[in-house]
């Protein structure tokens, strides 16, 4: 494929149902990681433009939160199926702006459909409940009503699945959504938001409010936001959650990993050479659940590492677009910056006297030579006090470290400051069941290497992993974006005022009978 020129288009705000974007704004480039061309130009808020975002979505929960249950139903069912029926445009912006391959941006729409499908049936997760004459002629019962304006800041490597991990559920429970994406990918957001629209959804109720720094702290201070619900890495993750903490908010924020997979003898190593691979080196190794280190009980590490390595020689490199006609099964890294931070491990690595057994610097794919790829590494011998160990790569490194037991394993898992995910490969139920009782971390796979869960079950981790008050999406999502009324009520029998359902002055504390 040959780079040519594009036109370069710029890309702006949703605000009060249209895109909007200002002249004279700061902005940021937009890139195709693939060919390394610049293909938009951001236009990121300033103060005014993020109080008129708020203010917009401050307006659209007023309308929005008065809808009816089956009004607001109606709405999300309609979001469904047009997502549904377009959900392969939306793969093909994610690509052009991500770098990852269609059939993984196709899988990243499809798993976050799964929290849309589930906030359809949002009425009978949030119902109250009724307990009668819970003190004579006394009956309580309690109402769930939504926050307000939420905010929702979404990180570069799943632009339509992590801001769905939220806003289905903030919407149908009667919320406003501000949604901050990434600047490295931003187009997605307003193509949903465009979806919202031919959906029903009233103006206002959906925002895309594209910035910086600038914006975050915007969402993180303004009274009006209830909510922050944020992914990403872990730095910012604590940050998010201090500033919004302070501020009053209620906080969910994800933050890094580093997830071990822990191969026992016994375990079948075709089967963890192949999940290891696609665990590994799926969307070039840029996902929070990705697997990038493998413990192996000795004596599997040798055969292992040459079954990897054998399956990592099949892989093709390419533009996650597929120009020629074919797929390749991993695309370039977001930016070149990261690219080069990526690269920067491995270096650490060798100066660390690991054996680079695969070595993905350098990489270069034909007619692509502009794009930001690192071809899949894997590391043997890697020292457990090396940075590249101990740190968050977020690329396509694989590493496997020696191991002589399975409790050696489990605590390497436990010291570890993350508890994202894990994963353990074994024919053996009763290790297994230990193992998910032992390990110290949020997420576990039993003979699957990516175990996030289905969108009725909820998402987080442990330790450095998470900070705030509630995992992503299932019941957990539902009790984030909503509070409770207790209520408790007498009404006199007409037949009876004046009599003795009076029961006179009493300054005591309540008592009930």
């Amino acid at each position: 494929m040959t780079s040519t020129a594009i036109a370069v288009r710029t890309i702006g705000h949703w605000i009060d149902g249209a895109e909007y974007a200002p002249e004279d704004t700061r902005t940021s480039q937009v890139y195709n990681p693939a060919t390394g061309q610049v293909t938009g130009h951001l236009a990121l808020a300033d103060e005014a433009l993020i109080e008129q975002a708020i203010a917009s979505a401050q307006r659209g929960f007023e309308e929005w939160s008065g809808y009816s249950i089956a009004k607001r139903q109606t709405v999300l069912f309609a979001f469904r199926e047009l997502l549904n029926a377009r959900k392969g445009e939306l793969a093909a912006l994610i690509t052009a702006e991500h770098g990852k391959v269609i059939s993984d941006a196709m899988g990243e729409i499809l798993r976050g459909q799964e929290v849309v499908e589930l906030a359809c049936g949002f009425p009978h997760l949030i119902k109250g409940a009724f307990s009668e004459n819970a003190s004579t002629g006394v009956d309580v019962y309690s109402l769930t009503q939504p926050l307000g304006v939420v905010g929702i800041i979404s990180p570069f490597n799943f632009p339509a699945m992590v801001p769905m991990w939220f806003f289905p559920i903030a919407i149908a429970v009667g919320n406003a959504v501000v949604l901050k994406p990434s600047e490295k990918d931003p187009s997605a957001a307003l193509w949903m938001a465009e979806l919202w629209q031919e959906a029903g959804l009233p103006d206002g109720v959906f925002t895309v409010l594209q910035g910086d720094k600038l914006a975050v702290d915007g969402l993180l201070n303004d009274a009006r936001v209830q909510s922050i619900s944020f992914v990403g890495s872990t730095p910012i993750a604590q940050y998010i959650y201090q500033e919004a903490s302070r501020n009053g908010k209620r906080v969910q924020a994800l933050g890094g990993a580093k997830n071990h997979m822990l191969v026992l003898p016994d375990a079948d190593l075709d089967l963890v050479a192949d999940q290891a691979v696609n665990a590994g080196y799926g969307a070039a190794g840029e996902r929070c659940m990705a697997i990038s280190v493998v413990l192996a009980v000795e004596p599997v590490a040798d055969e292992l590492i040459e079954k990897i390595a054998d399956r990592i020689g099949r892989l093709r490199i390419g533009d996650g677009a597929g120009g020629d006609g074919v797929e390749p099964d991993m695309g370039p890294l977001i930016t070149d910056v990261h690219r080069d931070k990526v690269a920067s491990y491995v270096d650490i690595a060798e100066a660390d006297g690991a054996r680079i057994v695969v070595d993905g610097r350098g990489v270069q794919v034909d007619g692509c030579e502009s794009g930001f790829f690192f071809g899949p590494t894997l590391i043997d011998d890697l020292p457990l006090h090396s940075r590249a160990y101990t740190e968050e790569i977020f690329g396509p490194v694989l590493q496997v470290i020696r191991i002589g037991s399975y409790q050696e394993g489990v605590e390497l898992i436990n010291s570890g400051r993350f508890g994202n995910g894990t994963a353990i490969f074994t024919n053996d139920g009763g290790a297994a069941r230990r193992f998910q009782h032992e390990v110290q971390v949020g997420m576990i796979g039993i003979n699957v290497p990516i175990p996030v869960p289905v969108a009725y079950h909820s998402f987080g981790g442990w330790k450095q992993s998470l900070f705030g008050d509630a995992k992503a999406y299932g019941v957990h999502g539902f009790a984030f974006f909503t509070r409770e009324k207790a209520v408790t009520a007498r009404w006199i029998d007409p037949a009876r005022r004046g009599g003795s359902e009076h029961s006179g002055l009493n300054l005591g504390f309540p008592q009930n009978d």
